[in-house]
């Protein structure tokens, strides 16, 4: 069963935001489910279907707002332990592990982070997101690990998806680069879109795509005889973006250790010690990793912080490049 909506803009409601405009008149439906319906073409100006949920409104437009009924996902349990940081009856912090990945999607719909939150509890999670994405209000990548919150009821989604809008959410990763960034702390700014060569990767933008920003500051450098030049970074995040960081260090020609995607294949480099080549090339993710994550929480509006410490695939790759720099 799905309900239509129909409004007519009037002279003093005109030049807002659709999705804004909508919202303001239907105070049960929320702005992150008006979005999503709108990216799902149910949204028609002037019999004409808009899938901008930031498109302008003007005087006597007709608004056509499709609202069907929400779907039962039927998403399967996955029996995965997870690692809870922090729980109560609004949200999970979570410590995502790599080589999970967050939600159901094509190749994989039953072995994911939403698979292992509906074996772990069904009941409490949002329902305002994608139906195959309950309580998901940020993602990180498959092969990073790290934290991440979930939200297990729709007012807690809709607060906790603002901050993130706002970016007003601490996300800090670290992450291990070849070479060294210069200058050594700095802030890159771009434009990043959807690469046109491969639809799975992300490229900077010139004249397209949304604006990214990452804050990085240099860690530790380490670099002599029996090492390549590693560089450790801590990113900090302002905006977040698909593959953000990772697009990031590879413009600025510092791919991510690991990372498949966006880094040339590991040679054999002379000289290189064979206990960290032995560790390289066993390195099955990028060297990414989520480690504090800082939030208002949306019921009792205090200041939460969570850290993670780095997985020991990564800090023995670190024990064992500080161990060489001595």
């Amino acid at each position: 069963m799905k309900n239509i909506i129909n409004l007519i803009v009037k002279d003093e409601e005109k030049f807002q935001r659709v999705d804004q405009f909508i919202s303001n008149k239907e105070k049960d439906l929320s702005r992150t489910r008006i979005k999503n319906l709108i990216l799902k073409k149910k949204l028609k100006i002037n019999d004409k279907t808009i899938t901008d949920p930031s498109k302008k409104i003007y005087t006597e437009d007709y608004i056509e707002f499709e609202i069907p009924e929400p779907q039962k996902a039927s998403l399967k349990p996955f029996n995965f332990k997870l690692e809870i940081v922090y729980e109560d009856k609004d949200l999970l912090v979570v410590n995502k592990p790599a080589g999970i990945s967050m939600h159901p999607g094509p190749g994989n719909y039953d072995k994911t982070l939403v698979n292992a939150l509906i074996n772990y509890d069904s009941k409490n999670l949002s329902s305002i997101g994608d139906e195959l994405r309950p309580g998901i209000v940020h993602r990180i990548d498959k092969d990073t690990s790290g934290l991440v919150v979930i939200a297990k009821n729709n007012l807690s989604h809709e607060k906790l998806s603002n901050q993130f809008s706002e970016h007003s959410i601490k996300r800090i990763y670290q992450t291990l680069i070849w070479g060294k960034l210069r200058p050594q702390v700095g802030q890159i700014q771009t434009l990043i879109t959807r690469s046109s060569k491969n639809r799975q990767l992300m490229e900077v933008g010139i004249a397209k795509g949304k604006k990214a920003i990452t804050n990085y500051k240099t860690l530790k450098v380490f670099e002599n005889e029996k090492i390549p030049t590693f560089s450790l970074i801590e990113c900090r995040l302002e905006t977040g973006r698909t593959h953000q960081i990772r697009v990031h260090m590879s413009h600025k020609g510092n791919n991510i250790l690991g990372d498949r995607k966006y880094k040339k294949k590991f040679k054999k480099i002379k000289g290189i010690n064979s206990d960290l080549e032995k560790l390289i090339i066993n390195l099955n993710r990028q060297f990414l990793h989520a480690k504090v994550l800082g939030f208002i929480h949306p019921k009792s509006q205090k200041k939460l912080q969570f850290n993670s410490l780095l997985p020991s695939d990564l800090e023995n790759i670190l024990k064992t490049l500080r161990k060489l720099s001595k």
